[in-house]
């Protein structure tokens, strides 16, 4: 393993191009990558200018972590541990991480959390022990098996009366998911750089059977069906899926494939909020919903329709909240098309209050009223609410619940 090369820049910031890293031909990597279509970075003189997305580019042997921002805050190591704590939070995961946990968390990105959740996925199907599958094979036997393909044992066989060409069926591990898995842990091997990582990846590639290297393709994880005998490899073959789909390998050179494992910050801000509430405020008479859809237009061949991020319900109000991940100065007013979107979510949910949420440095709710154009509109509002963050996560998830119960849910003691 080479030593990996850091740089650490937050989102919608531009970078710029050093004599270094022009040695390191980072720049041409990545403006190919660029071409490409990728979504996570526009080109500018010199350099990139990164949006929205958070997360981890793997340039050859250069990583790029690009963190959120949600204050004024220049602290990149806190920042980089609550994304890496957002996404454990969003998709549920649960690293045991060695007793020199503060150690480790200094150097840690959101790439090698997944190195760290698939190594650690591998290791319990191969205690577990892999599955077998049929799997349809062809090739010279020198016993009948099977089917007998006889215009290819005609011509392989014509002076070797003691073999026979034949398709038959095989029940053993050599099968699509694993040569999946297979695929996932050879691409591990080539970018971890957790030192720690090394040894359980060099067991993992002892213990589990080589496989044949097989393209992968969206297509080739949607012809995977669960059933009860393999549903444990779900986890496995999403973390799989995530690695495999988002490596794009330096065809030319072979020395600057790029790993992008990259979220729009807009999602994860609304996916965080969504789970924080939906696991931690429990009463029977609240229900919380999560991209409620509603049909509002149509015409002969098309329609449209809107979805809001979070709906919640009591026994008399509805309550829709917008989550947007911007930092909104002193001065700052939400969108036009914000408000109206609100404003429709109003007519179409009848909902009682919306807000849009959005981080902040302090937690406030800034209430704003729609002017009325008939009487039946004339308590309708949007609110700004501000939600503070935190650096350590547990405290912004209380922030954020303590927020919602206040000022949105009164029948919640």
């Amino acid at each position: 393993m080479k030593p990996s090369k850091s740089i650490v820049v937050f989102e919608h910031e531009p970078f710029h191009f050093k004599e270094e890293h022009k040695k390191m031909k980072l720049d041409i990597a990545l403006e190919n990558y660029h071409g490409d279509g990728t979504p996570f970075f526009s080109l500018i003189r010199n350099g990139v200018q990164f949006n929205q997305h958070v997360g981890v580019l793997k340039v050859g042997h250069t990583t790029i972590e690009v963190l959120p921002k949600a204050d004024r805050s220049n602290e990149k190591g806190v920042w980089k541990q609550l994304l890496i704590d957002m996404i454990k939070t969003v998709w549920g995961f649960d690293v045991k991480i060695s007793s020199r946990a503060d150690l480790k968390l200094k150097n840690t990105t959101v790439l090698d959390l997944y190195f760290e959740l698939y190594v650690k996925e591998l290791e319990q199907l191969l205690h577990r022990g892999l599955i077998k599958r049929y799997n349809k094979k062809e090739g010279n036997l020198y016993a009948l098996k099977g089917s007998l393909q006889f215009s290819k044992h005609i011509s392989q066989n014509l002076i070797h009366k003691e073999r026979f060409y034949v398709k038959y069926s095989n029940y053993d591990i050599d099968h699509k998911i694993h040569h999946i898995l297979y695929k996932a842990l050879k691409l591990v091997e080539l970018h971890y750089n957790q030192p720690d990582l090394g040894s359980r990846i060099g067991t993992l590639l002892l213990n589990f059977p080589e496989m044949p290297d097989i393209k992968v393709t969206e297509s080739t994880f949607e012809s995977i069906n669960f059933d009860r005998k393999n549903l444990h490899y779900e986890n496995a073959l999403q973390i799989a899926k995530l690695l495999l789909l988002n490596y794009h390998p330096d065809v030319s050179r072979g020395k600057n494939n790029v790993l992008a494992l990259m979220f729009d910050m807009n999602l994860l801000w609304e996916q965080f909020v969504y789970i924080v509430l939906k696991k931690n405020i429990k009463h029977k008479a609240v229900r919380i919903k999560s991209q409620q859809i509603k049909e509002f237009w149509r015409s002969k061949n098309t329609s449209s329709r809107m979805k809001p991020d979070i709906v919640i319900e009591t026994n008399n109000t509805v309550v829709v909240l917008d989550t947007k991940w911007k930092n909104l100065n002193k001065k700052g007013k939400p969108s036009p098309e914000d408000l109206r979107q609100m404003y429709a979510y109003h007519r179409y949910f009848k909902a009682s209050r919306t807000a849009l949420v959005y981080p902040g440095e302090e937690s406030k709710l800034i209430n704003g009223n729609y002017t009325p154009i008939h009487d039946d509109e004339s308590k309708l509002t949007c609110g700004m609410a501000f939600i503070s963050t935190h650096k350590d996560i547990q405290q912004w998830k209380t922030n954020i619940i303590s927020f919602v119960k206040e000022n949105f849910l009164e029948i919640i003691d």
